[in-house]
């Protein structure tokens, strides 16, 4: 391995009396006594990493590795991931124990452990004297999956970029323990293979073996090309002003970071080419583990930034341009309390999320008119109902603040420049503790903000797939699922779909069933609507709905649905920076199945890869009988019984001198099947039932 073969080759370096542990720790295996030069320490800035993966041997229904055809995972790096490189004399020496964030680009079939902790990924560089150099880990919960062997470096000066090549995926013990598979552990299921440009952080000069001086790079000025706004940190959530009624009104800072090379435009009004801000809020809840469900229990109107200033929040480096532009690598805080400011505050209903798109302050249709209606403590702000809140009911509950940022200038810059396109990555979230049971609320934050992830991707345990309608013509969203088996012979289902900019809208979705498949306790939850007002972008200035999608259930599906577009504009669809749920409790264990979404403005519905009810095995072909018996027990001949079927079709037989009767090849369908029978001196009452094999006891006696 690297890390060995350098401490064989290399002697230590004697500590020198102006160091310090970020520059000693790992120095004195990157170079050795009488050598001089200089060493850097660097971090990635962004790239890519892909395994080469046999799917069909991590999951355990192959056992061939050679010559298998192999599945390409592909992720995106995290750009605030500190994984650390050496190099010394712009050769690399390997890396620091440090990681890697790596963000999915895509879905694939997984095994349930690993598609859990999916978006949560990361490549770690371990420490000195480990069996292994490089692990691939669950990030938040130091699960490892694979370790790696075999890997390559390799390190180009003049672009500043690092390659990995040649690492082998081996299946952890832990992993294949978790799978049920001991024995697999230590299988080889593909590669990996990392490609990053890099950033300097550290620069240290050695002359003869001995460090003369180190220093720390001015920081880079933006790493993304085109103009890139993130939302670098969340601070300060609290309530503002009184309850009204059953609710009160929540507000969050959000510090915005511009990690482009291009200044970022930040018009103030009357213009209409500056970012809008919404914030929302969230809660995990429910079953044993409190993580049964991830629900969205407040959302704001959006802030209208105006005067970008000239910070360093996120540490990209600022190149002093501010006011009418956020500069590249430039930072630009808001406050909650200037974010709960209800009279910059507008409606989200002008907003086009993908574009960015909406109406000058001093057009017909201003944004953000507060004419024709009075604030109260609860308007405009992120909505929230008392009881989502109060400590008594939610025991255990985690609640999770989110703020994003939608802005026209990166949608403008990716039609001019197609591959720098930056609209994807504007959300972030942060964890929150909340202390009382009734107004007013207080807040603490509980784990540093995660940036560039929506919260749905905090929901513990669960599955995600990605909804991207029509790639470049409009934004995305994620579906996360997951299945709880809250009893013997119950399983519960629960499906959060988030909207995070997509303008076309969510309005139905439908999970298939099938044979044997019994379900209760449906259910829908969305957060308050903003209430109507004049000018905000509704028809009728009456707001969204807040009415429950309706539910309707057949033998074949399971489907939530709000009014159409041509029936309700203002139908409660599932708009953008929004997040619904839907649930149900079922009989049946999950399988992997494919589930439909439908738009509500534009566009066909698509599929999603979800977790849904196993329907019963059943044969095609079976045969149903039975006996009529008079109330002594004695056959009555002569009776005829009509089988009608799910669909309506219908056939019929006779009972013998005995009073028994037969149906052949009767073909299986999921619903419910009714036998029916009927003869002059006699009345009977219908039997309904499932068929899910052959089945003899369908008996008839007559009423009184």
């Amino acid at each position: 391995m690297l890390k060995t073969a350098l401490a064989a080759i290399l002697p230590f370096l004697v500590l020198f009396s102006n160091g310090s542990d970020s520059l000693s720790d790992g120095l004195s295996k990157a170079i050795s006594t009488g050598d001089s030069g200089t060493i850097e320490k660097l971090v990635p800035t962004g790239g890519s990493v892909t395994f080469d993966i046999n799917l069909a041997l991590l999951n355990g229904t192959s056992t061939k590795m050679k010559g298998a055809a192999l599945d390409t995972l592909s992720f995106s790096v995290d750009k605030s991931s500190m994984f650390t490189l050496l190099v010394f004399n712009n050769e690399t020496r390997g890396p620091l124990p440090s990681s890697m964030n790596l963000l999915p680009q895509g879905r694939a079939n997984l095994p349930a452990k690993l598609a859990a902790a999916y978006q949560s990924l990361t490549l770690e560089s371990l420490d000195y004297g480990d069996q292994y150099d490089l692990v691939i880990r669950d990030g938040k919960a130091e699960f490892t999956f694979f370790n790696i062997e075999g890997e390559q470096y390799a390190y180009d000066a003049a672009s500043k970029s690092m390659t990995i090549t040649d690492g082998r995926l081996l299946i952890s013990p832990e992993f294949a323990a978790a799978m049920g598979r001991a024995a697999d552990a230590g299988t080889v299921v593909g590669t990996v293979a990392v490609s990053s440009p890099l950033r300097t952080i550290e620069v240290t000069q050695v002359v003869d073996g001995e460090v003369r001086s180190a220093e720390m790079p001015a920081p880079e000025v933006g790493t993304v090309p085109g103009p890139d706004v993130i939302v670098g940190d969340l601070s300060g959530l609290a309530q503002f002003g009184s309850a009204v009624g059953t609710q009160v009104g929540l507000s969050v800072g959000t510090d915005s970071c511009n990690a482009g090379t291009e200044n970022l435009h930040w018009f103030a009004e009357p213009a209409n080419d500056h970012p809008v801000i919404p914030q929302n809020i969230y809660r995990m809840s429910g079953g044993a583990t409190n993580d049964q469900r991830f629900e969205q229990i407040g959302q704001s109107s959006v802030k209208h930034a105006f005067q970008a200033l000239t910070n360093n929040i996120c540490g990209f480096g600022c190149n002093g341009v501010g006011n009418t532009n956020l500069g590249s690598g430039c930072s630009d805080p808001y406050v909650a309390s200037l974010n709960s400011t209800q009279s910059g505050l507008g409606s989200r209903a002008w907003i086009n999320p993908f574009t960015g798109a909406y109406p000058r302050a001093d057009s017909g249709t201003p944004p953000d008119s507060h004419s024709g209606h009075t604030h109260n403590g609860t308007i405009h702000r992120m909505i929230t109902e008392i009881a989502d809140l109060n400590t008594s009911l939610n025991a255990g509950a985690k609640y999770y603040a989110e703020g994003q940022y939608v802005t026209p200038h990166e949608y403008a810059w990716c039609q001019s420049n197609p591959t720098q396109c930056n609209m994807y990555n504007n959300v972030s979230y942060r964890r929150y503790t909340v202390s009382g049971t009734g107004s007013p609320f207080a807040f603490s934050p509980a784990e540093a903000t995660v940036r560039q992830k929506a919260a749905i991707t905090a929901w513990t345990g669960a599955g995600f797939a990605d909804i991207n309608p029509a790639p470049g013509v409009d934004g995305v969203g994620i579906i996360a699922y997951k299945v709880t088996n809250t009893s013997a012979g119950v399983w519960h289902y629960e499906y959060a779909i988030y909207n995070q900019n997509m303008d076309r809208a969510i309005q139905s979705l439908s999970v298939p069933l099938g044979n044997g498949i019994t379900i209760s306790n449906a259910g829908f939850h969305s957060p308050p609507q903003q209430p109507g007002n004049a000018a905000d972008g509704t028809t009728g200035n009456a707001g969204f709905s807040n009415a429950a999608w309706a539910q309707t259930q057949t033998s074949a599906s399971m489907t939530w649905s709000s009014d159409t577009l041509a029936q309700n504009p203002n139908a409660n669809a599932l708009r953008w920076g929004t997040l619904y749920n839907f649930r149900f409790d079922s009989n049946r264990p999950p399988q992997t199945a494919t589930a439909t979404i439908g738009f509500f403005k534009t566009g066909s519905p698509i599929t999603v890869t979800v977790q849904a009810p196993t329907p019963d095995a059943v044969a095609s072909q079976v045969s149903i009988s039975g006996r009529v018996t008079n109330s002594v027990g004695a056959g009555i001949g002569m009776v005829t019984v009509v089988l009608t079927d799910p669909s309506g079709n219908s056939r019929q037989a006779l009972t013998n001198p005995f009073g028994y009767y037969n149906f052949e090849n009767v073909s299986t369908a999921a619903g419910n099947f009714t036998a029916t029978a009927s003869a002059k001196r006699y009345s009977f009452s219908p039997q309904t039932f499932q068929v899910t094999g052959n089945i003899s006891n369908i008996d008839f006696t007559p009423l009184p």
